[in-house]
Parts: C-alpha cells; structure tokens; sequence
C-alpha cells in the first residue's frame, strides 16, 4: 500500500467490505439509500480499483477531494476516480445517484473515448445545467436496467454508460476550447504532472526545468505568472499538503512521515512543516 494513503478507509461501497457485491462491471444506487444509513454524511475514504459518478439531481451537498470542500446546490456530475479520497454531506431532501464502475469497464470506455477525452484520470465536477433533462433520463434508465433482470441486460447497461462517458467527453473539449492554454499554461501543467510523480523524491527545481526541457529561470517566470508562486514554492506546497494528509489519516509518527518524504531527518521535517504553517507537526495533528 501507498504510504500516503495509509490511515484512510478503503471500501469497495462505503460501509462495505472489500468484497465487490454485483457479478456486474458497474454498480448503481440512489444517494438516499446509503447516505440515509449514516445519518447523511459519508466519511472520507476511497476505492482501490473502483471509480465512482456522483450526480447530485436536486438538495444539496458538501464534496470532500482531497482535503479541499465545496458545496453543490445545483444539478452537478462529480468524477471520483479510484484512490481518490472523498467523502460527502448530503441534505436529508437529496436526491440523485451514485454510479460505480470497475476497472475494466473504465479502460473499455477510455480506449472507446481516445486520448483526446481524459474524463476519468482526474477529480472533476461538472455542472449540468441545461443537459439535466437528459441527465435524469438517462441515470433513471441505468437505474431502471440496473435493478431487473431481461435479455441483454449487460449490453444495455453499458451501452447507457457509454452514453454517459460520452457525455462527459464531450465537457472535456469544452472546457478544454474554453481554456486554450498558452504555451507557458502548458509548461505549467506539465511542472504539475512532474511534481505529483516526483515530489516525495525532493528533486531540485534545476532537475525539474532540465525534465521539463526548459532553462531555471524560464520555469520560474511561468509559475509566477500562471501560479503567483515560485516554483520551490509549489513543490513545497505538495509536500505539505501529503505531509497534512498524513498527519491526519494516518497513525504513522513523525519520523516515518518525514522518512516517507525522503527528509533528510525528522527535524528538519518539523522545521520545514513549522516554517510554511506557522505551526509544529505534532500540534497540527492534535487539532485534528
């Protein structure tokens, strides 16, 4: 097991064991029928293998992605792919559906959609507006097919599904026309994917700019510009943010968290945790 995950619950379904329940590739359930069972509130936790929809059709609800909250009042789609952590609140007038697919039938429904359609490698949420007519139709019929047994039913059940991933697809390019990333927007995301795969590694900012094909100094201006921070800053700031999700869901002690790291020793750990938060490891932790 990932250090970093250590500490946070791990279901196949919230509440369950690690024991898939359905001979199906998917999984659907109105949001009711489980939250109501823990008075309204889902825990954090994740899924190993397992990707989650969450699509909120009316009350409202408070999502957890990796630490950061929102609160959802309209009709939203909510992309959880496995390992991530989340948790939710939900109102007691909710109502919607969650929709849980397996691997297998995630990597059909990418190598379907292309490379050019990333809907299931990241957290995402999008707003459905003027689409959920069509969106209640359509989780109402993988609902419906779902819950009985006829002729073809796997075919049609993931038929729905690949209605729906297209969908979803289909938001990507639009965001993705509506953003049209500069060049240096591009090194940014690019520095980002780097610092996700490397920053437990406590590479150099050098090493980051010569992995990036770009000089120190141009690598520094890009992320002042698109991020307002340097870019030691933002490698620092995934670090403390691994740091504080360790802290919280884990029992794991300061030295193997600072060993995790790769600091060079538990004080300097604490010094460089106290410096960017004004507070020590330890009394971040008992506040929690």
């Amino acid at each position: 097991m990932n250090q970093q995950q250590v500490g946070v619950p791990v279901f196949k379904l919230y509440g369950d064991a690690l024991e898939w329940p359905t001979p199906d590739l998917l999984h659907c359930e109105s949001i009711p029928k489980r939250s109501r069972l823990h008075d309204w509130v889902i825990e954090p936790h994740r899924h190993p293998d397992l990707l989650q929809l969450l699509y909120l059709r009316s009350g409202w609800a408070l999502i957890e992605v990796e630490g950061v909250q929102s609160r959802i009042d309209d009709a939203a789609l909510q992309v959880l792919p496995p390992l991530c952590v989340h948790g939710f609140q939900f109102s007691d007038d909710v109502d919607g559906y969650v929709l849980t697919l397996a691997a297998p039938l995630v990597a059909q429904l990418e190598a379907h959609l292309g490379a050019q359609h990333p809907v299931f490698s990241a957290p995402a949420l999008y707003p459905v507006g003027d689409d959920q007519g069509y969106l209640d139709t359509l989780f109402d019929a993988i609902d419906r097919e779902y819950g009985q047994s006829a002729p073809a039913r796997n075919l049609l059940l993931q038929s729905l599904v690949g209605v729906l991933a297209v969908w979803l697809g289909r938001q990507v390019l639009v965001r993705q026309a509506a953003d049209r990333p500069v060049r240096g927007e591009q090194h940014l995301a690019a520095f980002n994917r780097l610092v996700e795969q490397h920053f437990r590694e406590q590479l150099s900012v050098e090493e980051y700019a010569r992995r990036l094909g770009i000089t120190t100094a141009h690598l520094n201006t890009m992320t002042r510009r698109y991020a307002g921070q340097s870019a030691q800053a933002l490698v620092h700031q995934r670090q403390l943010l691994e740091a504080k999700r360790l802290l919280v869901y884990s029992s794991m002690t300061l030295s193997q968290i600072a060993d995790a790291l790769q600091f060079s020793e538990p004080a300097y750990f604490s010094r460089f945790f106290k410096r960017l938060t004004g507070q020590t490891p330890s009394a971040f932790r008992q506040q929690r």
